[in-house]
């Protein structure tokens, strides 16, 4: 890879949950139509030198809660097999959020600038929330969007799917499957 080629940073949002919370029986049967095509499109990402993988999770409001924690209150949770395949590789971004933005109190927007980022590929959950949020933070930072419709777990399928609408219309974004997300 030269210094002008594009580079590419791939979004894994919220995927280490307990699941545990009032609509996690919900977000987990979108979330397991998910796990595979983004566990394989991580894979994929890992492969490439114009790829860096960022992990970005939620705190749940423990602010002494370190990556390690995170994971394991995850793994310790209700559904452990939504977890196991995404937990983030040692050497791979990890930020923690506290609202629904990826970008809203992170160092996500000086980090993605600070390497030269060119594109920002959105996954996780929730849709209709943390996705839809971050994709707007996102595109409000003029960062060229993707969001992989088959990479992002909602918890009501009409607002999911409204949200997808929203971000390619709104926002200009890309929405394509993990397949052809790289």
């Amino acid at each position: 890879m030269n210094d002008s080629d594009p580079r590419v940073a791939l979004l894994v949002i919220d995927m280490l949950n307990p699941y545990e919370h009032e609509d996690a029986d919900l977000l987990a049967r979108s979330a397991e139509a998910v796990v595979g095509p983004l566990a394989d499109l991580i894979g994929r990402a890992r492969e490439r030198d114009d790829v860096s993988v960022i992990w970005v999770n939620d705190n749940y409001e423990d602010f002494s809660a370190t990556r390690d924690d995170i994971v394991r209150k995850a793994l310790a949770g209700s559904r452990p097999d939504l977890v196991e395949p995404l937990v983030p590789p040692d050497d791979c971004a990890f930020l923690q959020k506290v609202r629904h933005s990826a970008f809203y109190g992170t160092a996500l927007d000086h980090h993605l600038r600070r390497q030269s980022f060119d594109e920002v590929i959105l996954t996780g959950q929730v849709t209709e929330q943390c996705i839809l949020y971050s994709a707007l933070d996102a595109y409000v930072r003029h960062y060229p969007l993707t969001v992989v419709r088959d990479g992002v777990a909602h918890i009501d399928r009409g607002l999911g799917d409204a949200a997808l609408r929203m971000i390619e219309t709104n926002m200009r974004a890309r929405i394509v499957e993990a397949a052809e997300a790289l």
